[in-house]
């Protein structure tokens, strides 16, 4: 239940997930909830192919994300790693949950002073019998185990020093995520974006991430330019 509190607590967040092909480079945001659903969200199947059409030699993936669905953002990260060009992450706000493996397909990753990094273990929707149930958990000790080996390729930190940290909901500032070897740099010209993303779904999250800002309201300049004109010209 905790990912559908997750999809609805955050229905009118902020989002934007687009490609921009600039010729030798492309960069891509992923600026949104991974993962297709009622409320929205970046599906896999459109990311893949959207990235597979890129003939490029560097790609900037660019992340503010709460996370999502974990086999989304698995096939997501299979795609980046077979890419033929060179991947730089920039987490520019948050990296959370699945978003981190995304994060961390990448080639180099680097996060914004300020920005946030968590793990965790994964979580899944069950309905059904005993048997059920424990079909599932084995599928979910699968999927961590999954999950933290690409986080000890990444650190080279044994399996049981990830598990703990999984099991903890481990949230990371930027300067924690670098000296536990998630990061590979802070952009420390780079602040921060601000927060929309409401993540009270997800335990021990920092009171900044669980009231966050309202989105800068949208401005229609040409409606105003309209508007404008026409009070110009009842003044005349």
């Amino acid at each position: 239940m905790k990912l559908l509190q997750l999809f609805q607590s955050n229905q009118k967040a902020k989002r934007d997930f687009r490609i921009v092909n600039e010729g030798g480079e492309a960069t891509i945001y992923i600026y949104d909830i991974i993962g297709e659903d009622w409320y929205g969200g970046v599906a896999a199947k459109d990311f893949v192919m959207q990235l597979t059409a890129l003939d490029v030699e560097v790609i900037h993936l660019r992340i503010n994300s709460p996370g999502g669905d974990v086999f989304e953002a698995r096939a997501m990260a299979t795609a980046l790693k077979q890419h033929s060009a060179k991947v730089i992450a920039h987490i520019d706000g948050q990296a959370v949950s699945a978003a981190t493996y995304v994060a961390l397909a990448a080639d180099e990753v680097e996060i914004a002073a300020g920005g946030f990094f968590m793990i965790h273990n994964a979580w899944t929707i069950q309905m059904g019998n005993a048997s059920e149930f424990r079909s599932a958990a084995d599928l979910l000790d699968k999927v961590d185990a999954s999950i933290s080996a690409d986080y000890e390729q990444k650190t080279g930190k044994s399996a049981e020093e990830i598990a703990k940290l999984m099991a903890a909901t481990t949230w990371m500032t930027a300067e924690e995520a670098l000296a536990e070897g998630f990061v590979d740099r802070i952009a420390e010209d780079k602040k921060a974006a601000k927060n929309h993303w409401n993540l009270a779904a997800y335990g021990n999250a920092p009171k900044a991430l669980t009231d966050p800002e309202e989105p800068e309201p949208q401005v229609d300049r040409e409606a105003l330019e309209r508007r404008l004109s026409l009070l110009e010209k009842i003044a005349a």
